[in-house]
């Protein structure tokens, strides 16, 4: 399944990347007298409305949908990390002051408050990260605030601690690193629903605003030539299957590959290894 997953994502991002000579045509050409055309040799995913080639704008949506994942996933993750694992460790009032706030954020629909944000900051790109990301950060932080409860209790980090490293260098160096692999999978998960979210916000006419190509934004337009031009609707809703399956595949094959049950280290190499970082 990793394989699988890596395989489409790796085709899909070189395919974005190389845009231009997959498909040599801008995306914001017309061809007027061409419009809705179907696929051919010259134009393999057909024209839309306006004569401009599908497949140019399939590309390049795909580099606004991998830019706002990879946006999203770094900015949310990174906060994420930080506050679970401050939550987690020192616990006590700080813990529940934390969890109190994620409990309010996780009681609305993640894209309800991504919707009411991007209506408030206004239509764009960034805002659509920034509202994404206002939201995504709470799964990141119930992770590693879970993973941090258990490893703050370990004997390599009691030991750390009983040799004198402080707070920060203990989260730095033992109680972060030991949550990281949990939070990859749910990064790579992660790309796949901000994938979704970034189309349905372009598709509600909240995110990427014309001529800039978006998958949802092309689905949008695509809506009102569904029976005599299909082709307008299927290529780009296809690219959004594709690669959020593709993420998906590649999140659940690095969840297995990375369960800590596949190789159980002795707590007593953990220990001295410890004592040595400290």
């Amino acid at each position: 399944m990793i394989r699988t997953g890596g395989a489409v994502v790796a085709i899909a991002v070189l395919a974005v990347l190389l845009g231009p000579l997959v498909a040599p045509y801008d995306p914001a050409d017309q061809e007027l007298a061409l419009r809705l055309e179907a696929p051919s040799r010259a134009h393999v995913f057909g024209l839309d409305e306006l004569g401009r080639d599908i497949l140019a704008r399939v590309l390049a949506g795909g580099r606004i949908s991998l830019l706002a994942g990879v946006s999203v996933v770094s900015v949310s993750s990174l906060v994420g990390i930080l506050i679970g694992a401050v939550a987690g460790y020192f616990g006590g009032r700080v813990d529940d002051l934390i969890s109190r706030i994620m409990d309010v954020l996780l009681a609305f629909p993640g894209i309800l408050l991504a919707i009411a944000l991007v209506a408030v900051l206004g239509p764009s790109l960034t805002n659509v990260v920034v509202a994404l990301a206002a939201i995504g950060w709470v799964g990141y932080a119930r992770l590693v605030r879970g993973q941090t409860l258990k490893t703050r209790e370990l004997e390599y980090v009691q030991a750390a601690r009983a040799l004198g490293a402080g707070s920060v260098r203990i989260l730095a160096r033992h109680v972060i690193p030991a949550a990281l692999p949990a939070v990859v999978v749910q990064a790579t998960l992660g790309m796949a629903g901000v994938i979704i979210a970034e189309a349905a916000l372009s598709f509600l006419g909240l995110g990427v605003q014309p001529p800039t190509p978006s998958w949802g934004t092309m689905l949008d337009a695509g809506r009102a030539h569904l029976l005599d031009a299909p082709h307008l609707t299927i290529f780009p809703g296809t690219a959004i299957a594709a690669l959020v399956l593709g993420f998906n595949f590649l999140g659940d094959g690095l969840r297995d590959w990375l369960d800590p049950r596949r190789e159980i280290e002795p707590s007593g190499e953990r220990v001295i290894e410890a004592s040595k970082n400290v």
